[in-house]
């Protein structure tokens, strides 16, 4: 048996056992399939992931940065109170179509904004609107841009802030330093930017499932 499909079975064993049915992120995935939108969500364990990080981080001000069509978004606005926000930052007007379409299916339209276009500019307009500082980050979106997300982040993030990037083992490329794929040297310089900065401490977690073999980065927005 090859190792993916073992690990394929593994994430369907456990969500089968500790993940409910859920008629709504199925209906998610559908409808960003049938738009042709990237199979690239955070996969179902995942999500419940992000989801319980932020219910024991208690969030009430969310900043996603990359929506797709808004399947981890539902996730994390899920743990949010009734009076908590969140927001998503998108490039791709379709992607913003499709995820708008489908926090409307979900009940969540009047918890979540989705901003439309480069996220570097959205972040700079944030911050020029003297936003309410965040306290859970979700940074899943172009890897070459990590950097610059990371340093936005910092900007935006209250004390005690969690913030978690997605996808930065890519395979075990990120130990590759001649690489020419740029999403890992993105990566690469997003931790070297975390080493050096005493703002925030980060350790990284290498994963395994039905999306193959990545990780993440968490880290903790020293106070």
């Amino acid at each position: 048996m090859e190792r993916t499909q073992r690990w394929s079975e593994v994430d369907n064993y456990f969500n089968s056992k500790l993940l409910l049915e859920d008629h709504v992120l199925d209906g998610v995935l559908a409808a960003n399939s049938g738009a042709g939108l990237p199979a690239i969500d955070v996969a179902p364990n995942q999500g419940k992931h992000l989801h319980l990080l932020a219910r024991m981080k208690g969030a009430k001000h969310i900043l996603e940065i990359g929506t797709l069509g808004g399947y981890s978004t539902i996730w994390l606005a899920r743990a949010l109170p009734a009076e908590g926000k969140l927001v998503s930052l998108e490039f791709e007007h379709l992607h913003v179509q499709i995820a708008e379409d489908n926090l409307r299916a979900a009940g969540l339209a009047d918890n979540v904004q989705v901003i439309e276009g480069p996220a570097l500019e959205s972040l700079a307009a944030l911050a020029d609107q003297g936003v309410e500082p965040f306290d859970f980050i979700f940074i899943d979106a172009d890897k070459p841009n990590n950097p610059h997300y990371l340093q936005w982040a910092l900007k935006l993030a209250s004390p005690g802030a969690v913030i978690i990037a997605d996808n930065v083992v890519r395979d075990g490329e990120v130990v590759n330093g001649d690489s020419g794929d740029d999403r890992v040297q993105g990566i690469r310089q997003f931790t070297d930017l975390l080493a050096a900065e005493p703002r925030i401490d980060a350790t990284a977690l290498q994963t395994v499932g039905s999306k193959g073999y990545d990780g993440f980065i968490l880290g903790v927005v020293n106070g």
